[in-house]
């Protein structure tokens, strides 16, 4: 049995509406030119870290890469705004969204157009502060580790597909 067949809403073709994207889960990873948003499954033993925002969304951490931004520095970054995490260990790439936006521009000048990717990877962190909340970005208002099952059925406030992600990150995290 393949990824696919075990993981359906993952891999189904979809459509992101918010940002005009028509995504393509894979676990073929892209370029690292085509990279423009990096999200962290973020292990701490074996719970998963989720952040909580202001519409009540349950989120994985990561977001959107700045001009020239490694996808490691990316990651450093995001963990710190979003979830007030620190690496523990390298991550790791389990995959990528491959997207195809109809809008006439970039969502940022730097960013490649049309044909863009979201990375997704598994890491372990510490959780050690609240989340840096920068002006202008996502503002968290909750941040917390959850055994999977919780985490699988909140993270579905963000998308039918991501209990399949969190599932397969839960998966190549732990092999057995």
């Amino acid at each position: 049995m393949t990824l696919a067949d075990r993981y359906p809403l993952l891999y189904a073709p979809a459509r992101w509406e918010w940002g005009g994207l028509d995504v393509q889960f894979s676990t073929d990873l892209p370029p690292d030119e085509l990279v423009t948003n990096i999200h962290v499954i973020s292990f701490v033993g074996d719970r998963i870290v989720l952040c909580r925002d202001a519409r009540g969304v349950w989120l994985i951490p990561g977001g959107t890469r700045e001009a020239r931004e490694s996808i490691d520095a990316c990651i450093i970054r995001e963990l710190a705004e979003e979830a007030g995490a620190e690496l523990q260990g390298p991550a790791h790439w389990i995959g990528a969204h491959h997207t195809t936006s109809d809008r006439p521009a970039p969502y940022l000048p730097w960013q490649p157009h049309p044909h863009k990717a979201w990375l997704w990877c598994t890491a372990d962190v510490a959780l050690t502060g609240p989340p840096t909340n920068p002006e202008g970005a996502e503002q968290i208002l909750e941040v917390q580790a959850f055994p999977p099952p919780d985490a699988l059925r909140l993270a579905a406030t963000d998308g039918p597909h991501m209990p399949d992600l969190l599932s397969l990150a839960i998966e190549l995290h732990n092999p057995h």
